[in-house]
This record gives C-alpha cells, structure tokens and sequence, in this order.
C-alpha cells in the first residue's frame, strides 16, 4: 500500500467573489467621491459636526472602495505561480481589516469633537445642511443597493458595504439634526447626532475586523463544524484514521482543505479520495481540498513530527 493524494477544484482560473463585483464598486467610489465633496464644503461652510462626520464617512467610502478596488486588481493580476503559490487573493482581506482600521478612526474622531461641543455648541444653519443631507442620502441609498448583493459573497465587498451602510445611518441623522434645527433651534442635536452616529458605526466595525482576523489566522471557516468533519472523514467506508486536518480561508470564496486519511486494508486509494473529496464539495462547499491517504505505517511517521 502507498500514498494517495487527491484535490477537487473548479475548472478554469478562479475568481473571487469580489472581483466578480468591479462595476458596483466603481459605480459606488464614484457616487461616495461626488457627494463627499459636497458635504464637506457644506459642513465647513456651515460649521456642522454632523454633516462634516458624515461627510468624514464618505471620506472612508472613498478610501475603503478604493482599497477594495485595489486589492481585487492586485489579485487578478497575479495569479498563482512562482514563490506566490496562492496569488495575491489575500490582498482582498488586508483591504477589508485596513477598512475597519479606518472606520474606527473616524468613529472615534467625532465622538470625541461631538462631546467637546456639548459645553457650547455653534449656531448650525438648519436648510444647507438638509440640502446636503438629502443628496448623501439619495447616494448612500444608491451605494447600499449596488453593493448589497455582495455583502455576503465577499468580505472586501462587505467592508466597503458596511461603509456605506454606515453612511446611510449617518444621512439620515444628519437630516434629523437639520430638521431638528429648523424646527426648534436646538444647538445640541447636532453634536448629539455625531456621537449617536460614531457609535452606531463602532461595533459592526469591530465585526468586520474580527472577520478578516479570523482569516488572516487561517481559522476555520465559521460554518465548519471541525469536529463534525472529523467524525464524517472517519466513519467515510475504507478510513480508519484521520489526522492533520486544516481548514481556512483564502480569501472570500475560497475556502480550502488539507487532511491525511489512514486507509484501513482491502480497500482502493481512488474510492476513499473520491468519496471524502465528495464530503467536502457536496455538504460543506469546499471544492479544493487536498487529500493525503496513509497506510497505518505512514500515518504513524506522520505522528512522530514535532508540529
């Protein structure tokens, strides 16, 4: 009895999720960039926190879709070969922590300025700032239903999703605080405004960058049930053992498999590659996995490495 190995993959060069995602994104940097502009001349020219912190959001769009637009380019261009057996796939997920990065920032920045006006908070001019809040929310509006769909298909999309999302929320208090203002004169719901909004955006941030960790760490997808695999590989006709076993993440979409399999006697390499390779694509969508089959005598060396 020898060695087997085995992998199961798509035909063709692969794509990630994301990149199948390019014309949403430009669509949604070049919406984030116009109104971004706009806003912050507004707010500058009327000394609104709010619409300078959502203004200060859009500024993250722009940054983060770039990022993201970046990344999926640098990836596309650099297919697997050489030294850079996995490409550059995981620029996408360095663009999506960089995002969370940036997001936490600006979160932090206007809580912080929100608080400090609250001792004496500027007169705001209620009908610019409902102009531009109306235009940023037209925007958001439009960036929230081009990059919805990929939310979930691809963490770097998310990243640039969750933005925008945010930017939405904070168009939308920002509206309220002119409105508030014009209704009422009330110079603290501006400021209030800012800090609802900083703190609105603080902990889907933290979820995106515990995310892309969990990738950069090579965890298990967080679909995978570990042990249930391992049972499942075990009980498959032929194995007797299982070890070594690693699952992770390449980048959104790309989920991939390593595992040695002991093959217990009277039975065929081909038959136990073929049906563990069908456990992974069939019930838990992972196409590529790379399968090792053992006599017990090689599984034992296995058990003697040092890691």
């Amino acid at each position: 009895m020898g060695h087997g190995h085995g992998h199961g993959h798509g035909h063709g060069v692969p794509t990630s999720a994301s990149g199948r995602l390019v014309g949403r994104l430009w669509a949604a940097f070049g919406i984030a960039a116009a109104v971004m502009v706009v806003e912050f001349a507004v707010g500058v020219a009327t000394s609104s926190l709010a619409l300078i912190s959502d203004a200060a959001h859009m500024l993250t769009d722009v940054v983060g879709v770039g990022l993201a637009l970046a990344a999926i380019i640098a990836a596309a261009r650099s297919r697997a070969g050489g030294s850079r057996t996995f490409g550059l796939y995981r620029a996408e997920v360095l663009a999506a922590l960089a995002n969370a990065v940036l997001l936490f920032g600006v979160a932090g920045y206007v809580v912080y300025e929100a608080i400090t006006r609250f001792s004496a908070p500027p007169e705001v001019p209620g009908l610019p700032v409902l102009y531009a809040a109306l235009a940023g929310l037209v925007a958001n509006v439009v960036s929230f239903l081009l990059l919805r769909g990929g939310a979930e298909e691809s963490i770097n999309v998310r990243g640039a999703y969750l933005e925008v999302l945010a930017d939405l929320v904070g168009s939308v208090g920002v509206l309220v605080s002119a409105l508030v203002t014009l209704a009422f004169g009330w110079r603290w719901a501006d400021p209030l405004i800012g800090v609802a909004i900083g703190l609105w955006v603080l902990p889907r941030t933290f979820a995106l960058a515990r995310r892309s960790l969990r990738i950069l760490f090579q965890h298990a997808p967080e679909r995978v049930d570990v042990e249930e695999l391992t049972t499942r590989l075990a009980a498959l006709p032929g194995v007797s053992g299982v070890h070594d076993l690693h699952l992770w993440t390449l980048t959104s979409g790309m989920e991939v498999a390593s595992a040695h399999l002991t093959m217990a006697e009277g039975h065929e390499q081909a038959d136990v590659l073929e049906s563990a390779r069908a456990l992974f694509a069939d019930r838990y969508g992972i196409e590529h996995a790379t399968l090792q089959v053992e006599c017990p005598k090689a599984a034992k060396n296995c058990h003697e490495l040092s890691w």
